[in-house]
């Protein structure tokens, strides 16, 4: 019988951390060795940010990632990050010296500008959605300019704060609502690479309503691909309509990096608190993404207000932390990932802020498996037990936050597997199950002694389905190991 041997090579201990790494990829740490030291530090699943990849690097890097884990004998995700209808300036032949008070010509439309300084914008009806008296934000908020004027596809406006504008600056436009498709013609291509790739998650960059992330996963299914899908939040539009786009989504990423542009920058510990709640109350996983170990792209030691803000999100209870530049094209790349681990493992112990308290059960199925949460919450030595085929029963019992029980869940696909690696407190496992469900249940338990993740009297709440005649019933039973 097959089983992913989790514990060979990461140690019980590294591997209960119930907190989720994600790491980004770039050419700091593409190659086979450095994946390796990665996944050892304890990355669960890897990005590929297609603002800067080309499709035959994500084939590539997708062969290796399965590889080195393969290698390993762990389950590692795969996410393809799109790179969304965002806003850009086009090419400059050299970067421009703008100072408070310039006037700065946008144009579109191949509009030519008779302005000293002037840049093409990506967006075409940039002019029709922008107002006289808003805000523009460039280069990632570092600009600001304020619209003066607008006429024959030429938006004028004045620079409020220097700095000097390069080729393809993002543009943001704090409060106005952008007519941007949900998906461009390069995500598209990006995303069929993807499904050939096998990503086991797809974020879609710049979400704006429910909607988009219906029209993501209609694609994906159309293309046959059952990733789930993640909704970036990075405008306040987004933030305005979050409810209904969380319960479209599969998972939330906040990302911090445009949101803090977008929005005031005190209401961003707000929006995150919020945001993060109202995922659990619904069973949706949520990743707290951008900025967490910045310091940490030139310095070998991260800042106290860096770790502050990782003990924050983990004691929230977020399902997964993640590193973009740290990751990419940093000097300490490992490093950030041995300093995630560490800071999840010790504000793990220290308890958390108890969101999963307000989750909505209303499904039998949840109901079942809230029962079982119950009873492990009241022993010491507990550890949960969850066959799944699709994965549902596994995000329901992630959803809860069990005080101490780890949850292992055991499931017979590789990509039930690959997809449970972001939830929280989840230890994913590859096992064929059983035409009998008992013998699944003992195959499973000898796999945790095995392994040193159970030991002699340790108490597994199971839950499974038995067979009662032709029909199956879902179950919760206690087993103490011997």
């Amino acid at each position: 019988m097959h089983f992913h041997a989790l514990s060979d090579f990461w140690g019980v201990e590294k591997m209960l951390r119930k907190t989720k790494i994600i790491a980004t990829l770039g050419p700091a740490t593409e190659s086979p060795e450095k994946l390796k030291e990665l996944i050892q530090a304890g990355v669960n699943v890897f990005r590929l940010n297609m603002s800067h990849a080309n499709h035959d690097w994500v084939r590539a890097i997708s062969r290796t990632i399965r590889k080195v884990a393969a290698d390993l004998g762990t389950p590692t995700g795969i996410l393809m990050d799109t790179q969304g209808p965002a806003i850009r300036t086009g090419d400059l032949a050299t970067k421009l010296d703008l100072k408070a008070g310039d006037i700065l010509e946008f144009t579109v439309r191949g509009a030519r500008s008779e302005e000293l300084y002037s840049v093409d914008v990506n967006y075409d009806g940039l002019i029709n959605d922008i107002g006289i008296g808003d805000t523009v934000l460039v280069d990632n908020g570092v600009m600001h300019m304020k619209v003066l004027a607008k006429q024959d596809h030429k938006i004028r406006c004045e620079v409020l704060t220097p700095g000097l504008l390069g080729s393809r600056r993002h543009i943001n436009l704090p409060g106005v609502k952008v007519n941007l498709p949900p998906l461009t013609a390069k995500d598209l291509a990006d995303i069929a690479v993807g499904v050939e790739a096998g990503c086991d998650f797809f974020a879609l960059s710049f979400c704006r309503e429910a909607a988009d992330i219906l029209e993501l996963k209609r694609v994906l299914r159309e293309q046959g691909s059952d990733a789930r899908v993640i909704a970036k939040i990075e405008d306040q539009h987004a933030v305005k309509v979050i409810d209904g786009i969380i319960e479209s989504s599969d998972i939330i990423m906040i990302a911090r990096g445009d949101l803090g542009v977008e929005c005031p920058m005190e209401e961003l510990p707000i929006i995150q608190r919020r945001i993060i709640k109202h995922c659990m109350a619904i069973g949706r996983p949520v990743i707290v993404a951008t900025h967490m170990l910045e310091s940490m792209i030139e310095n070998p030691l991260p800042t106290r207000a860096e770790i502050t803000d990782i003990a924050n999100a983990v004691f929230e209870q977020a399902d997964a932390i993640m590193l973009s530049g740290e990751t990419t094209v940093g000097k300490y790349p490992v490093k950030c990932v041995e300093i995630f681990d560490r800071v999840a493992k010790r504000i793990e112990h220290s308890g958390g802020a108890g969101y999963a308290a307000d989750a909505q059960i209303t499904d039998p199925r949840q109901k079942t498996v809230k029962s079982a949460v119950v009873l492990a919450n009241s022993f010491d030595n507990s550890k949960l037990v969850v066959f799944t085929r699709r994965g549902i029963m596994a995000d329901y019992t992630s959803q809860l936050r069990p005080l101490h029980a780890p949850i292992f869940a055991f499931a017979p696909s590789e990509d039930v597997v690959r997809r449970l690696a972001l939830n929280w407190g989840t230890y994913a496992i590859k096992m064929p199950f059983s035409v009998r469900p008992e013998h699944t249940v003992a195959d499973a338990e000898k796999y945790l002694k095995e392994q040193g993740l159970a030991a002699p009297g340790d108490r597994l709440i199971v839950v499974s389905d038995i067979l009662a005649g032709e029909s199956r019933f879902d179950s919760i039973h206690l087993r103490v190991v011997e």
